[in-house]
């Protein structure tokens, strides 16, 4: 089991996820923006982070910069977002070793990912 901070401002794309991850065995913690996904990762430890792009507050592209640059922790991450440029988003992101996924996305698919990295970074 895998502690997963999940930081998504759709509420519809959280419940989902929640149902999911929880499903396969996970604890996940929701976070409506990128300031409370730090708040919580200050309180407790994270083994994987799922976020949004595009939250309110901090973005999730400042959230994965505060999580390499600031704390300095290698987890993986899980980028989910609706932005058109996939291609100039990846490689934003690719310096920070994070996974892509664009809206709409199937649940199922993005848990077994997960499921299978975490299985991987476990043996």
């Amino acid at each position: 089991m895998a502690r997963i901070l999940l930081a998504e401002d759709e509420s519809h794309i959280v419940r989902v996820l929640s149902l999911w991850l929880g499903r396969h065995g996970h604890d996940v913690r929701e976070a409506a923006d990128g300031a409370i996904a730090l708040k919580i990762m200050d309180e407790e430890p994270i083994d994987l982070i799922i976020c949004d792009m595009n939250m309110p507050v901090v973005s999730g592209a400042q959230l994965v910069r505060a999580v390499r640059e600031e704390k300095g922790l290698n987890l993986p991450i899980f980028m989910v977002t609706a932005r058109c440029d996939q291609t100039q988003l990846a490689e934003e992101m690719k310096q920070y070793d994070v996974r892509i996924y664009p809206k709409p996305f199937v649940p199922s698919r993005l848990v077994a990912e997960i499921d299978k990295l975490l299985g991987a970074a476990i043996q």
